[in-house]
């Protein structure tokens, strides 16, 4: 008689996974159009919107450093509204921000898509062809090459970095990657961390170079530039994660559900893989669990660089 009582209880997560979503869903986003990450979630808006026959709403939401997003994302406590952002949005906050609005548990991941391809590029005429080979040269100018970062994880790791190797490159911080990439080509700066499709056109243009990438894996886009592990410097890796996240509240098996449907449609349309391939980016589809694990991982790395650099939690 118990279990006959109690049966509907256990049924209602199931029921509520294979019914959702009920309505429209919507994407916020930490970045702006024409990134590398809208350009994700709006090929995958279109295939879910047929999947789940429920409109999907891309919102971009850039600025604050990822904050304006996902306060909007967690003050909306709905499960119909979800994140889509890289992890690096993110990960970097507690070491950067002062009595952040949200907590790293507001944030459950939801599915991985893809790595986004972060690449180590210098200006074209800097006498250099290899990431050791900008380590020797800064060895011997202490202090008067420059690198240029922008606010996040990624600047943490490579500042934490350089500091482990005894390497002494001044850091220049930009608001705008676009500048930054700029002084690059104009040799005003001579190390640059960035998102590689940032960087692209002053490549294709001849006036920038790139040495390495800080995935796990060589990018297909750039075959033939080695990873920073393949360089001599495994302490860089870091992959530019971007996934979909839900509130707290969100049921596992509706996550998982989540995940497995952006998983078919990934794997049923090839031209999901080609646009992501051609905007620097590396189609790696995941589940909760696996993109949890991933997190978790970027932040172990980011610890340790805080700790070298003396930065404690705020």
């Amino acid at each position: 008689m118990l279990a006959a009582w109690f049966a509907p209880l256990f049924a209602v997560a199931p029921v509520a996974a294979q019914s959702w979503p009920t309505r429209s869903v919507k994407f916020i986003l930490t970045l702006g159009p024409g990134s590398g990450a809208d350009i994700g979630a709006r090929l995958l808006a279109d295939r879910l919107t047929k999947k789940w026959d429920q409109p999907i709403v891309i919102e971009n939401r850039p600025g604050g450093d990822g904050i304006l997003a996902i306060n909007a994302f967690v003050s909306a406590q709905d499960d119909h509204i979800l994140l889509f952002a890289p992890s690096s949005s993110f990960i970097g906050h507690p070491y950067q921000h002062d009595n952040l609005p949200y907590k790293p548990d507001d944030l459950a991941p939801i599915a991985r898509v893809s790595n986004t391809v972060i690449g180590i590029s210098v200006p074209m005429d800097l006498p250099v062809k290899t990431l050791r080979d900008v380590v020797e040269l800064a060895s011997t100018k202490p202090g008067q090459l420059n690198w240029a970062g922008l606010t996040g994880a990624l600047d943490i790791m490579f500042e934490g970095w350089l500091k482990s190797i005894g390497v002494d490159i001044k850091k220049v911080p930009y608001r705008n990657p676009v500048d930054a990439v700029n002084d690059l080509a104009a040799g005003r700066v001579q190390v640059y961390e960035s998102a590689y499709a940032i960087a692209r056109p002053q490549i294709q243009a001849g006036k920038i170079k790139v040495l390495a990438v800080t995935n796990t894996a060589r990018a297909s886009a750039i075959p033939d530039v080695p990873t920073v592990a393949e360089a001599g410097y495994a302490a860089l890796t870091m992959d530019g994660l971007v996934g979909l996240f839900g509130p707290p509240t969100m049921p596992k098996d509706l996550r998982e559900r989540i995940a497995a449907d952006i998983r078919a449609v990934m794997d049923a349309d090839p031209l999901i893989n080609d646009r992501l391939i051609m905007t620097a980016q590396i189609p790696n589809p995941g589940g909760p669990a696996e993109f949890t694990k991933s997190i978790d991982e970027q932040r172990a790395v980011l610890a340790k660089a805080a700790k070298d650099l003396g930065i404690t939690p705020k």
